[in-house]
């Protein structure tokens, strides 16, 4: 009898099979607020696209530690709006700024800018909600400790700590260990709870929480050194989002700080270390694997 040869990991339809069902957990996870338009304002950047690569994280750390992906989508949901508050928020005129988001006008150019800041604190609220109220069958010591990662990467260890940073750091010269905590609250806080949510969710062992640790870290960092690449490479209409506003802003980035070529070399390096840490469970850990390999080969 011939062996039987492995397929090799097939990330596309990984990809698209666990956008669909983070789609449809999206567009079931809002209503009825009151008054509509606070609703439509929510909508309006909760469902406005994107890759979904954070609730997708999330589901691919869950079945890495055995649990059932499904019980894992309210937390996925969760982190998704958690993120949307912190676009919602950035794209502010007193923060960075923005007119363009995912391809759109921003939320704060369609609604104002209080309703802006009003549909992104509902989000962050409702995203404990979808932890603590609306998560069926997982354990309760496991969701209290879900909750926990959440309010730690929503608040000053987190987004909001980073955030204050990189607006303070604009005009300025920055060494490469502040634009590191920069990048490490502002997307590698996000990214990293979302692979220690939905590992969490699963029932991991101590031993892949360090592991995980590790790997997010890697790529929270990767994928930000990627976006630094491309906010000066890509144009507006690739990015879906104002090409060169780092520029603009006279923000320091790491193409600034280490040219492209050693940037390039030192995001790839990341991902290495990031697959590495996951080496002992090598099987399963294709698709969180194979996602930071796309982190790095992403041109949008």
């Amino acid at each position: 009898m011939a062996e039987d040869i492995k397929k090799p990991f097939d990330l596309s339809n990984y990809l698209e099979q666990s956008k669909n069902k983070i789609e449809l957990a999206l567009d079931e996870s809002l209503g009825p607020e009151e008054p509509e338009q606070l609703r439509t304002a929510m909508r309006y950047s909760l469902l406005a696209g994107g890759k979904r690569l954070r609730p997708i994280l999330c589901l691919a750390a869950c079945e890495l530690a055995g649990g059932n992906p499904d019980k894992a989508v309210p937390t996925a949901v969760a982190l998704e709006m958690i993120h949307t508050m912190s676009l919602i928020h950035d794209d502010l005129p007193a923060m960075d700024n923005d007119d363009i988001r995912r391809g759109r006008p921003t939320n704060h150019k369609v609604y104002g800018d209080a309703i802006a800041i009003l549909a992104g604190d509902a989000l962050l609220t409702r995203a404990f909600e979808m932890v603590s109220i609306r998560t069926q069958g997982v354990p309760a010591d496991r969701l209290i400790k879900v909750v926990g990662e959440l309010s730690l990467v929503a608040g000053a260890p987190g987004l909001v700590g980073g955030q204050v940073v990189d607006l303070e750091s604009e005009g300025k010269k920055v060494d490469l260990e502040t634009l590191e905590f920069i990048h490490l609250h502002k997307t590698g806080a996000l990214l990293s709870a979302c692979v220690i949510c939905g590992a969490l969710i699963g029932g991991a062992e101590e031993k892949l929480i360090n592991a995980l640790k590790t790997y997010a870290k890697g790529i929270g960092l990767a994928f930000q050194i990627i976006d630094d690449i491309l906010d000066v490479t890509a144009s507006s209409e690739v990015l879906g989002k104002t090409a060169g506003k780092d520029l603009l802003a006279d923000k320091t980035t790491y193409p600034k700080l280490l040219g492209l070529d050693e940037s390039r070399r030192r995001a790839k390096e990341l991902v290495r270390i990031s697959k590495e840490a996951l080496e002992p469970w090598e099987e399963s850990s294709e698709p969180l694997r194979a996602l930071a390999d796309y982190i790095t080969n992403r041109d949008r």
